[in-house]
C-alpha cells in the first residue's frame, strides 16, 4: 500500500513544477514528503517510483528477475531489438557480442583517435568565440563513438546527420506521448528514416569490404546476425553512447563555470600533474549530482516487495538515481557540487551511487566514457581558458539530463600549455 499523497503535497509538486519547469521538481517534492516509495497521482499515468540503496539492489541485482526492460514507449519503437531494451537469453547474446569492442583492455588503443577528434571540433574555435559545451560536446562525442564502434569517420556527414540524430534522441524523450501513447507524430518519419538509411549504408558498405576489422560492427557481422538486428544495436549505442557523454561535458563546464575556483584549482592540476585526481573527482561529482541517465524505466514481470510497500506485476516502475544521489541521508549537503567528498573514498552504502547502473546489465560503456570524459576534458583544460556567461542553467529531462538551454562559454586558446604523453586513460 502506497502512502497517500496529501493535498498540499500536491499543491507543492505542482508549484516546483511550474518553477523549475522540469518533472524533476514534483519528483524532489513527493520524495521529500512521502519517502523513498511512492505513487506518481495521475489518473492516466500512475508509476511507481522507488529510489535509495536497497531499491536499487533489489531492481539491479537481487530480484532483477522480477523485472523487464522492454515496455511499450517509443524507445522501444525506435530501437526495435537493441541489446538495452531486450530481456533474458537474447539480451546475453547481443552483449557478449559487443563487449569486446568496450573492454578495458582496449581502451589505450582509442586514445590517438579520441584527441585528434576533440582536436578537430576544438580548432574551429576562434579566440573569443562564445561556443556552446553541449553542442561542441555532442560533436566530440558523436565522432569518437562512430570511429570507436564502426570505424566511420563522419565529420563530413555531420551536417546530413545531425538533425536526425537530434530528432530521435527527442523521440525516446519525456513527452505529450505519456498523456496519449499513440498520438501521431509526422514530424519524426522522414529524419528517422534519414537516420535508418545511413546506418544500413554503413552495414552495407562494411558487407562489401574484404578484410575483417576489429570492431564491433564487424562483431555483428561476423556473428550473422541481419541487417535489422544489427541496425539496432547500431543506433542503441550510437545514441547511448554519445548522448550519455555530451551530458557529462556540458555539465562538467556547467560546474566549473559556476564555481571558478575549482576551476582554476583543476586548470592548475592538469597542467601540473600527467594524471590530475582533482579532474576525476570533477568528473565522479558531476555524476552524482546530474546523472545522464538519472532514471530507470521498468515493466514489472512479477510483485516486488520493498519496505514501504510492494510493486504488483504488471505495473511500471520508475527507480531513481537522481533521487538516490541526491538524499540527504546519504550525501551531506547533497545540492552542493563537491568534488572533495570523492577525495578519501566514499563513505556510502553499496548501491548509493549508481551512475551507470549496476548488477549484469551495468552500462558496458562505462569504463570507454570515463576514459573519453578524462581525455577529452585534460586536453581541452590544457589549451584553452572557458569563461562562463552566466546564464541560468536548469536541468532538462531529456533521453538524458542534461543542461537547458546549454552551457555557453567564451573560448580563448591558452598560449601556454604543459602537456603530458601518454595520457593515463586508468584510474589508480
Amino acid at each position: 500500500m502506497t502512502k497517500p499523497i496529501s493535498a498540499e503535497t500536491g499543491r507543492a509538486a505542482l508549484r516546483a513544477l511550474i518553477q523549475e519547469r522540469s518533472p524533476l521538481g514534483p519528483l524532489k517534492v513527493m520524495a521529500r514528503h512521502v519517502g523513498r516509495f511512492f505513487q506518481i497521482p495521475l489518473s492516466f499515468f500512475r508509476p511507481y517510483v522507488v529510489f535509495g540503496p536497497e531499491s536499487n539492489r533489489k531492481v539491479l541485482v537481487t530480484e532483477r528477475n522480477k523485472v523487464l526492460w522492454r515496455n511499450t514507449d517509443p524507445v522501444t519503437d525506435i530501437l526495435n531489438r537493441g541489446v538495452l531494451i531486450v530481456d533474458g537469453e537474447e539480451h546475453d547474446r547481443y552483449r557478449e557480442l559487443m563487449e569486446p569492442a568496450l573492454h578495458p583492455s582496449t581502451l589505450a588503443g582509442y586514445t590517438p583517435m579520441i584527441l585528434a577528434y576533440t582536436e578537430r571540433v576544438s580548432s574551429q574555435w576562434k579566440d573569443g568565440d562564445v561556443v556552446d559545451m553541449l553542442v561542441e560536446g555532442r560533436k566530440i562525442a558523436l565522432l569518437i563513438i562512430m570511429d570507436a564502434l564502426f570505424s566511420k569517420d563522419v565529420w563530413d556527414d555531420l551536417p546530413h546527420i545531425w538533425k536526425p540524430i537530434l530528432k530521435a534522441i527527442e523521440y525516446i524523450s519525456p513527452g505529450a506521448w505519456i498523456l496519449w501513447r499513440k498520438m501521431p507524430r509526422p514530424s519524426f518519419r522522414k529524419p528517422l528514416k534519414m537516420l535508418d538509411a545511413y546506418l544500413f549504408g554503413i552495414i552495407e558498405e562494411r558487407r562489401k569490404q574484404k578484410g575483417a576489422r576489429n570492431d564491433l560492427l564487424q562483431h555483428l557481422i561476423d556473428a550473422g546476425l541481419s541487417d535489422q538486428i544489427i541496425r539496432d544495436q547500431m543506433l542503441t549505442m550510437m545514441i547511448a553512447g554519445h548522448d550519455t557523454s555530451t551530458a557529462l561535458f556540458a555539465w562538467v563546464f556547467a560546474m566549473l563555470g559556476q564555481h571558478p575556483q575549482i576551476h582554476q584549482k583543476l586548470v592548475n592540476e592538469v597542467d601540473a600533474l600527467e594524471k590530475s585526481p582533482l579532474l576525476d573527482h570533477v568528473i565522479k561529482e558531476t555524476l552524482r549530482m546530474y546523472p545522464p541517465i538519472h532514471i530507470g524505466n521498468r515493466r514489472m514481470a512479477q510483485d516486488m516487495e520493498f519496505a514501504e510497500g510492494t510493486v504488483p506485476a504488471g505495473e511500471r516502475l520508475f527507480y531513481s538515481i537522481y533521487l538516490t544521489h541526491h538524499d540527504e541521508s546519504i550525501w551531506e549537503d547533497a545540492e552542493r557540487f563537491c568534488p572533495e567528498r570523492f577525495a578519501q573514498g566514499r563513505k556510502t552504502p553499496p548501491f548509493s551511487y549508481v551512475p551507470f547502473g549496476g548488477g549484469p546489465r551495468a552500462c558496458i560503456g562505462a569504463a570507454f566514457g570515463q576514459a573519453e570524459a578524462r581525455l577529452v576534458l585534460s586536453y581541452l583544460l590544457k589549451r584553452y581558458t572557458f569563461e562562463f556567461t552566466g546564464h541560468a542553467i536548469r536541468p532538462y529531462m531529456g533521453a538524458t539530463l542534461e543542461p537547458s538551454p546549454g552551457v555557453r562559454m567564451k573560448v580563448t586558446r591558452r598560449t601556454v600549455i604543459s602537456d603530458h604523453s601518454p595520457i593515463n586513460l586508468h584510474n589508480e
